[in-house]
């Protein structure tokens, strides 16, 4: 039988024991996050992700959702649900507090989407992508759009979609057609059709508030002249009350591998009523505000089905009885002994577990200092944050995301036959996380992001290179911690040879980025997950006479033995170059 239970015990220790909460929560703004408060907001989110969203995960996946003549009905249970949600207070805990919200850090956020992901991805993405459009208009809304709209999306009470990609062009939008022409009131009238449009038509609120990338008649060509709008499904009037429906709708649901859910939408705005947000032709820079949000959003999508598709492993090894153990039978009393005693299933499970609690770190450490970036008080220190920010956003995004895949498809692989079939749930996991190394731009796309623009071009490096070499030389020579620290420098060293290497040779030839950006990025981000598994292992060696933390130890060894080496075999696909991957004439593929 499938099973889900927040690890609230990982939670608090990769808090307070590897990131110091404790200190943390000395930033401006964040005195009422006292210990005791943190854990019952956890201990909270737990108990609705696990007793709320979990028992829906498996019958609206079954039952997916209705769509009739534009109307789309989302499965049974899900309206009742967002109900509780909000009700609780859970779309508002990062939201700022003039706007009704928790003011909680992202840190504390990121392990709440980390449960009601694990416990149900589809339902998940509703208030992930209604918090990322509350992110964008509170970073580019004018007043009056944020006293209108501001409150409602971070209450949940109104939800949340973005409208970027179009038929004929995903990644490139500069390509995009959809036009906006100003009605001479201050507001526009918007042409055109959408396509990939999650949550983009539902029943769970009132109104959905689109964020609409669109052209102005005059804009210049490409990237360059693509502008922003808010575009709300039902007109809201100046007192704030609900008007008339707006000319936008939704023209067909998808049919999905996964995440049968949430809704897929075309949408087809027909001179449908919406007003610029931001400066006109200045749209993607307002637009990456609410798409970095979701790009780490979706990154703890992969981390929570990882979780998920782990526990699940687990409970069926435990209890699968087949062959004996290696060094004699376990349980004699019993016809076999359950296939967690065999190597091989061992291997698959520890490759699984380092690799989510890894990803966690990684997310954690990213949260914290997105974090200091927006409330510190030293404007260095803030725009320090902020360069690792940029830089480890599309790291999270990728590497979380191709581990959820990884992750999920060992726990098909632990389960054999039985992971096959729908009734133990785990190829639901790997059905749903699929899409996440594709959407709000492929993990090819994030790849060259971290190289070719954060590495290359505005060489943020060492924002992330600087305390990875301190704490190197801190610990060099100090036997407790050698089994960790001598691996890890060891990877960065390639990874700092590779950084080298392919700024060498990118300038004269332009494909070697290209060529090297996925193989650098997986590098990239094995090494920063060695990095805070060294730091976990500083923690945890002084406590190594509880179970809790000897477990965390044989995790960290096994991921510098037997998942950090991968960074050998990376760097030397990286210097064979784009020779190998260009040299094929394309009509010969």
């Amino acid at each position: 039988m499938p099973v889900f239970a927040p690890p609230i015990a990982d939670h608090l220790y990769t808090l307070y024991d590897l990131l110091d909460f404790e200190e943390h929560t000395k930033l401006p703004g964040f005195d009422h996050c006292t210990r005791d408060v943190i854990e019952a907001v956890l201990e909270q989110s737990a108990r609705f992700s696990a007793q709320v969203l979990y028992p829906l995960h498996r019958s609206a996946d079954e039952e997916g959702v209705h769509f009739d003549t534009g109307t789309v009905t989302t499965p049974k249970g899900f309206r009742e649900a967002y109900a509780q949600l909000v009700e609780g207070g859970w779309p508002a805990l990062t939201a700022k507090p003039e706007h009704g919200g928790q003011g909680m850090p992202h840190m504390v956020n990121f392990l709440f989407e980390e449960m009601i992901n694990g416990a149900n991805l589809s339902f998940g993405l509703f208030p992930g992508l209604t918090r990322g459009a509350y992110v964008a208009l509170a970073q580019h809304g004018s007043a009056e759009q944020k006293a209108l709209y501001a409150d409602k999306l971070a209450s949940g009470e109104w939800a949340g979609s973005m409208c970027l990609t179009e038929a004929h062009c995903g990644t490139d939008l500069g390509l995009m057609k959809t036009q906006a022409v100003s009605r001479g009131d201050g507001s526009y009238a918007l042409t055109g059709t959408k396509i990939f449009i999650s949550a983009g038509e539902h029943d769970l609120t009132p109104n959905i508030i689109y964020l609409v990338l669109a052209r102005l008649p005059d804009a210049p060509k490409g990237s360059k002249g693509i502008s922003l709008f808010l575009v709300p499904k039902v007109i809201v009037n100046d007192d704030g009350s609900l008007g008339a429906r707006n000319a936008v709708a939704c023209g067909s649901v998808e049919h999905k591998m996964g995440i049968h859910g949430c809704p897929t939408c075309v949408m087809n705005f027909d001179g449908a009523t919406g007003w610029l947000m931001g400066e006109p032709n200045q749209g993607l820079k307002a637009m990456f505000a609410m798409m970095n949000a979701e790009r780490i959003a979706v990154g703890i999508h992969g981390l929570a089905i990882a979780e998920a598709s782990y526990q699940n492993a687990v409970a069926y090894a435990r209890e699968r009885l087949q062959g004996r153990a290696p060094s004699g039978a376990r349980d004699a009393a019993k016809p076999a002994d359950p296939i967690i005693v065999h190597p091989d299933v061992r291997r698959m499970l520890m490759t699984q577990r380092a690799l989510t609690e890894g990803c966690r770190m990684l997310a954690l450490w990213t949260a914290q200092a997105l974090d200091v970036s927006e409330r510190h008080p030293d404007v260095a220190v803030r725009k320090q944050a902020d360069d690792m920010v940029a830089l480890m956003t599309p790291v999270v995004k990728a590497f979380l995301t191709d581990c959820g895949v990884e992750v999920a498809n060992i726990g098909v692989q632990v389960l054999g036959g039985h992971g096959f079939i729908r009734a133990n749930g785990q190829e639901q996991y790997l059905r749903d996380v699929r899409i996440t190394p594709i959407y709000e731009g492929t993990n090819g796309v994030q790849a060259m992001d971290l190289l070719g623009r954060k590495v290359l071009h505005l060489d943020l490096f060492d924002s992330f290179g600087a305390p990875l070499r301190h704490f190197v030389e801190a610990h060099e020579g100090d036997e407790r911690l050698a089994e960790f620290v001598e691996p890890l420098a060891a990877s960065f060293d390639l990874l700092e040879d590779a950084t080298r290497t392919i700024r060498d040779r990118a300038g004269a030839h332009p494909e070697e980025a290209g060529a090297a950006a996925v193989d650098y990025m997986r590098l990239f981000a094995l090494t920063a997950v060695g990095f805070l598994f060294a730091r976990a292992a500083d923690v945890s060696l002084p406590k190594s006479n509880d179970g809790f933390h000897r477990a965390k130890l044989a995790t960290a060894r096994f991921y510098m033995q037997r998942v950090l080496p991968d960074s050998a075999a990376l760097h030397a696909k990286i210097l064979a170059g784009a020779g190998p991957v260009m040299e094929l004439d394309e009509a010969m593929f």
